[in-house]
């Protein structure tokens, strides 16, 4: 529902923690090809969920410890790449467990 409203801002807090992968792969299209002039603020601890966003912005701690793009946040190698790599991972090894 949230997607279809004309809101200036749009807040997703863990949005797709509980649902599906299909269902989740159709909320990120759908942030994707929405309004571009909507400023959309994501929170969420799986970062497939943040990969396309313009800015990540990674806290630790309670403190802004990194921000940029995620092909800037791999390349620098701090948490996010960390992050990134052990969930990308831990995926890799659920499918193979199946």
């Amino acid at each position: 529902h949230a997607l279809s409203r004309d809101a200036g801002i749009l807040i997703l807090d863990e949005a797709t923690s509980s649902i599906d992968a299909r269902i989740e792969r159709n909320i990120q299209k759908a942030l994707r090809n929405g309004k571009h002039e909507r400023t959309t603020l994501i929170i969420a601890h799986r970062l497939s969920n943040v990969r396309h966003a313009d800015r990540i912005i990674v806290l630790h701690k309670g403190e802004i410890s990194e921000t940029g793009t995620h092909a800037s946040l791999i390349s620098h190698k701090g948490i996010y790449y960390n992050l990134y790599e052990l969930q990308s991972e831990m995926q890799r090894f659920s499918l193979l467990a199946d």
